[in-house]
């Protein structure tokens, strides 16, 4: 019998996930697609029974989005939400605003496979120049947090996304999951695969081949020292996850024209 139990799960599908362009610190509100994934993530987990406690969030919108549809659809609207940017979906630095499929084109999908999916490597850090400089950095969102603003990030590699994240998990989150609340996060891709390479013991080898897709929960189930008793699970339709696995990893690839 598991002691705890938690689900995670990446944000429905933005609007730039439908543009296959480097989101990362850029807000952006759910596609019609991403409502609709949230939507239904909410219906299948009240199907299910889940009855949550807390919710945790990133302070971006995509991400508080996903969480209050889902609340709305299980009936669950009066559970409480703390947002924190340690949920931050990772710093793309000056690859932000820029199309998948174009940089695969001219710096080959391996190159951006690496970048996108990595554990230690970090992209170009972003400069005073770059086109969403002033819309992230002047955000008031980061004037409250835990952080000045100067010390946000300018880039970061997975491993920056979990070293950023470990304390709000720990200091945060765990002490909520100890004291017997079911927890609901709604993240991001990056840091939901930092999360599970925490929980699960991944080796930075194998993590660059975890693909999360958007607005499919994934149950963890964990004994009292918040090791996990099995591989996550994807809840829902097998199938229809695996095809949006798979969409998600080919939108590093270069797109064929069609004849």
């Amino acid at each position: 019998m598991a002691k705890y139990r938690l689900v995670l799960l990446r944000h429905g599908e933005g609007a730039w996930t439908k543009e296959n362009r480097f989101c990362s610190w850029v807000d952006q509100k759910l596609s019609s697609d991403g409502i609709k994934e949230a939507q239904n993530c909410g219906k299948h987990l009240k199907a299910l029974g889940f009855e949550f406690d807390l919710v945790f969030t990133s302070v971006l919108s995509r991400s508080i989005q996903t969480a209050w549809l889902i609340l709305e659809e299980m009936g669950q609207e009066w559970v409480p939400i703390q947002s924190s940017w340690r949920l931050n979906e990772r710093h793309y630095g000056a690859l932000i605003g820029l199309n998948r499929a174009e940089m695969a084109l001219n710096h080959g999908e391996e190159q951006v496979k690496i970048w996108r999916r990595s554990y230690d490597v970090t992209p170009p850090p972003i400069s005073e120049s770059h086109p969403y400089y002033d819309e992230i950095y002047n955000d008031r969102r980061y004037k409250c947090g835990d952080v000045s603003q100067d010390n946000l990030p300018k880039a970061e590699s997975l491993k920056d996304v979990l070293d950023r994240l470990l304390p709000y998990w720990n200091e945060k989150i765990v002490p909520e999951l100890k004291s017997g609340k079911m927890i609901l996060i709604s993240a991001h891709g990056n840091s939901s695969r930092a999360l599970l390479k925490h929980l699960e013991g991944i080796s930075d080898e194998d993590i660059i081949n975890l693909t999360l897709p958007t607005g499919v929960p994934i149950l963890l189930e964990l004994d009292e020292n918040l090791h996990p008793l099995g591989p996550h699970q994807f809840l829902g339709d097998q199938e229809a996850i695996q095809a949006a696995i798979k969409k998600v990893e080919d939108q590093g690839k270069v797109k064929s024209v069609e004849k």
